[in-house]
């Protein structure tokens, strides 16, 4: 038998979370296709969701995906073949685990609002609120002052009888 010149052309793999997300082979030349994938943060795996991205890595994805208080991440796999044609989509969701500090964080706004002249302020604490509803109904006898809490999942809703809570 003879032996002649035997050329390996290996598959290039980038392992998930190396920091590249693009998996090509190194045979295109031979019409083989590549696969591409990115990664997107989405708030629900409806089809009428929000999508937010595209991401190199899933790390990016997820840390966005937990600032902006998305449950989910999607990864797009596109398959692309010699003449540089998407053959084939793959949507894959992967739903992110709720940590303790996350589900426990939520980020709230307290905003007042003088009912009488329309004045407003926004604040990060409650005894900040009180304060500037103070000093405004000191300031402008006659004057009511309206408190609203503001999260992500609820919207803008008034606390009534907010005055007689702090009291």
């Amino acid at each position: 038998m003879s032996r002649g010149i035997l050329i390996a052309i290996p598959q290039l793999v980038v392992p998930i979370g190396s920091g590249c997300s693009v998996r090509k082979s190194a045979t295109r030349e031979a019409g083989m296709a590549y696969k591409e994938i990115f990664w997107m943060a989405c708030d629900s795996t409806e089809q009428l969701r929000a999508e937010y991205g595209p991401f190199h890595t899933r790390g990016e994805a997820e840390q966005e995906a937990r600032k902006l208080g998305f449950s989910f991440l999607l990864r797009y796999e596109h398959l692309i073949d010699e003449s540089e044609d998407i053959q084939e989509v793959r949507c894959i969701f992967i739903e992110l685990a709720q940590s303790a500090a996350t589900s426990v964080r939520i980020i709230r706004k307290l905003h007042t609002r003088c009912a009488t002249c329309g004045e407003s302020s926004v604040h990060d604490e409650p005894w900040q609120a009180e304060v500037w509803a103070d000093i405004h109904e000191f300031e402008h006898s006659r004057h009511r002052v309206r408190l609203f809490e503001q999260t992500r999942a609820e919207g803008l809703k008034e606390i009534g009888d907010w005055r007689d809570k702090c009291a």
